[in-house]
Parts: structure tokens; C-alpha cells; sequence
């Protein structure tokens, strides 16, 4: 299981980021399960709307929608999780912390706020990374 935090979500499905592919290929597989909530798309789906993104994905003809729609193919909802232990010090990354302790998930994130939490968070089950890996 996997926590995709959105800047990762952008860089596999709007700016095609070569660092994404194996993360693309485990989700286009289902070889690995997204878990996402739904304040977790409603900030995609806000992001979607910002004027880089929109002419980025003006230049690849896709719209906000295929994005939303291949996030609602490959991710999984749950419920949002109880806040956690681990404390991040950004505000708007924490959803993501939460989510991956309390189903002891991958934690995928660029975010030094996040990754910065990466022993606290190992004794919880949780593996934060800055690219999908397969092995440890």
C-alpha cells in the first residue's frame, strides 16, 4: 500500500516525470494499492486549476478531468485517518502522514517536511520516499 502526496501525483500524471515511471507502471499493474481520501482529490482537483498546470496541460491536450479520472481509476478511498503522532510541520502535508501511519503504508513525497520525518515515521510501518522503489 501507498500514500501518493499530490506534487508526485502532478509529476506522474501532468509533467510525465521520468522518476515516476516505475510508480506509473506499479499502479497501471495494480501491482501496488493507492490509498487516497477525498480531501486528498478535492486538493488534486484545486491544484488541477492553477494556471501552470492548466496551460501545461493545455500543451498536452488533456484536461483537469482525465487527470481526476485516472487518480479515480488507480486510487483506493478511505476514510480519512485519525491524526497521528507524527507531527508534520506543514499543515496541508499532514492528511498524508496520517493516512500512511494509520494503514502502515509507503509515504511517497517530495516535501521536506514530510521526508524529514522518515525515522519517526519507520517504527510506524511507514517508508517515506522521494521515488517509488520496489525493495528497501
Amino acid at each position: 500500500m501507498i500514500v501518493i502526496d499530490t506534487n508526485i501525483v502532478l509529476d506522474a500524471f501532468v509533467f510525465d516525470d521520468a522518476s515516476t515511471g516505475a510508480l506509473k507502471a506499479a499502479l497501471g499493474q495494480r501491482s501496488i494499492a493507492w490509498l487516497a481520501t477525498q480531501p486528498m482529490r478535492d486538493e488534486l482537483e484545486r491544484v488541477l486549476a492553477y494556471p501552470l498546470i492548466v496551460k501545461r496541460l493545455l500543451r498536452q491536450q488533456r484536461s483537469a478531468a482525465e487527470v481526476l479520472q485516472q487518480f479515480d481509476a488507480q486510487a483506493s478511498l478511505v476514510d480519512v485517518a485519525p491524526r497521528a503522532h507524527v507531527r508534520c510541520r506543514d499543515p496541508d502535508d499532514q492528511k498524508f502522514v496520517d493516512l500512511a501511519v494509520a494503514h502502515q503504508a509507503g509515504l511517497l513525497s517530495k516535501d521536506r517536511a514530510v521526508l524529514c520525518l522518515s525515522k519517526r515515521l519507520l517504527p510506524h510501518g511507514v517508508r517515506a520516499q522521494a521515488i517509488y522503489q520496489t525493495s528497501p
